[in-house]
């Protein structure tokens, strides 16, 4: 028995020890918890789809709405500045009219005008007006009297003397304020340069008038606060026909019409040679500065053509 014992125990030490019996712990997942949270959040997902299906569906049924809005007003718009620059730069003369030029007494052509009765009907009306002589006094025999880089200016009519006084045998109105309210809505309508190369147009504005000058006057006995005009406002018959783009005659000169033929004319006049500016002379400076009236005598002069350049005749052509 004590053999065996031992035979035992020695093969209980040669044989490998038995596996220890392992118990497997199998993790606890949550099997009836946890489904009410996964049915909420699938509800609030579903929900969240909803209210996000719907918004999208608003939107793009509003887009859809207010898009032919849009495109109306875009088209209108379009229109609108088509309709704009139709006016302002496709201006189509009503009328025609002419103006035969002399230098120094030697005809040198023909400058025929059409004028804009559409776009600017009293502009073009007081230039024919004084063209075909209606208004009493006429352009002929009256001369161009300035010449610069980019125009030439026609002294036009006087407001004063024989001038004025045949004009009121007639009944004419030779008063600016008419065209002057022309003049500001074509201003404010049309943006850029106004006056092109060969347009006609009437001076109807000095920009570079002083304001007028305050001054004590005795009256019955008071002193009282005057105001004394510095200059003359032009009288609507001056005009200039552009040889250049000239933009510096935007604030001043109501386009009436525009050179159908004998530009090469008003390119010989423009060639005449002029009295040269002295404005940089420090005795014209301080002149100008103090009001001195020789400044402004001799300002006048500036650009004047030493050649006679007059009108010898002109009138409307059918």
């Amino acid at each position: 028995m004590l053999q065996n014992q031992k035979v035992l125990h020695s093969s209980s030490q040669i044989l490998p020890p038995a596996p220890s019996t392992i118990t497997p712990q199998l993790q606890n997942f949550p099997t009836s918890t946890p489904l009410p949270s996964l049915k909420h959040n699938c509800k609030l997902s579903r929900r969240e789809l909803a209210i996000s299906g719907n918004s999208s569906l608003l939107l793009l049924l509003g887009t859809q709405i207010l898009e032919p809005f849009n495109l109306s007003k875009v088209r209108a718009e379009e229109e609108n500045l088509n309709d704009t620059s139709l006016g302002c730069t496709n201006k189509v003369p009503t009328k025609k009219a002419f103006l035969d030029v002399s230098i120094d007494g030697k005809p040198v052509g023909r400058i025929v005008v059409g004028l804009y009765g559409e776009t600017a009907p009293a502009g073009a009306a007081r230039f024919s007006s004084l063209v075909s002589g209606t208004a009493g006094i006429s352009y002929r025999r009256k001369e161009f009297v300035k010449i610069m880089p980019n125009y030439v200016q026609h002294g036009g009519v006087r407001s004063y003397g024989v001038d004025a006084e045949l004009a009121q045998k007639t009944g004419s109105n030779l008063a600016i304020d008419n065209l002057i309210e022309e003049w500001e809505k074509d201003y404010v309508k049309c943006s850029g340069t106004k006056n092109l190369a060969g347009t006609v147009s009437i001076i109807v504005r000095d920009p570079l008038k002083p304001p007028p000058k305050l001054k004590l006057v005795a009256r019955k006995g008071k002193l009282e606060i005057d105001q004394e005009e510095v200059g003359k406002d032009p009288n609507g018959t001056e005009f200039v026909i552009s040889t250049k783009d000239s933009p510096e005659l935007n604030v001043s000169a109501l386009v009436v019409g525009k050179v159908l033929e004998g530009m090469q004319v008003v390119e010989k006049i423009g060639q005449v040679k002029t009295v040269q500016e002295n404005t940089s002379s420090p005795y014209f400076r301080v002149a100008k500065l103090i009001g001195d009236k020789r400044a402004v005598v001799a300002e006048r002069g500036f650009n004047r053509p030493y050649s006679k350049v007059v009108i010898t005749n002109c009138g409307l052509m059918a």
